[in-house]
C-alpha cells in the first residue's frame, strides 16, 4: 500500500496551501450533506457562500500570481485555468439548478484539483522559480 506523505512545502506558497486544507475541508463537508440527506437548497446556499467568500478570490490568486511565474502556454497552467473554468461552471449552473449529481462533480472536481495543484503545481514552482521569485508570489499574496 502506498503511504501519502505529508509535503513541506514553501513558506512562500503556504498561503495557498491553508486555502487548498479549508477547500478539503468544503469537499469534506459537502460530501457528508449529501451522505445526511441535508437539502440540495442549504447545500447551494453552503456552495454559492463558499464560492464568494473562499474559491473565487483563491482562483484570482493563483490566475494573477502563480500563472505568470510561469512559461507562456505550460501545461501545467493550462490545465489549472480549464480546471477553475469547469468548478465556476458547476458552482453557476447549481447556483441555477441545485442537482445532486452536480455536488458530487464538484467535491470530486476540486479535491482532484487540490491534490494536482500541491502535488504536481506548486512543486513545479518551487523546482524551477528562484527564492526571490517565490518570494515575490508571497509579497503578491499578502
Amino acid at each position: 500500500m502506498n503511504e501519502i506523505k505529508p509535503i513541506k512545502r514553501s513558506i512562500q506558497l503556504q498561503p495557498l496551501s491553508r486555502e487548498h486544507h479549508d477547500g478539503l475541508l468544503f469537499v469534506w463537508k459537502i460530501k457528508q450533506g449529501l451522505e445526511n440527506r441535508i437539502s440540495l437548497d442549504k447545500l447551494k446556499e453552503y456552495t454559492s457562500w463558499y464560492w464568494r467568500h473562499h474559491i473565487k478570490p483563491h482562483f484570482f490568486q493563483e490566475e494573477k500570481v502563480l500563472v505568470p511565474f510561469m512559461p507562456a502556454g505550460h501545461p501545467m497552467a493550462v490545465q489549472l485555468k480549464k480546471e477553475h473554468d469547469y468548478i465556476r461552471e458547476l458552482i453557476l449552473n447549481i447556483d441555477h439548478e441545485p442537482d445532486r449529481h452536480d455536488f458530487i462533480r464538484l467535491a470530486n472536481l476540486v479535491e482532484t484539483h487540490i491534490r494536482f495543484e500541491e502535488r504536481e503545481l506548486f512543486q513545479y514552482l518551487e523546482q524551477h522559480l528562484s527564492e526571490q521569485e517565490l518570494t515575490d508570489i508571497y509579497e503578491k499574496l499578502e
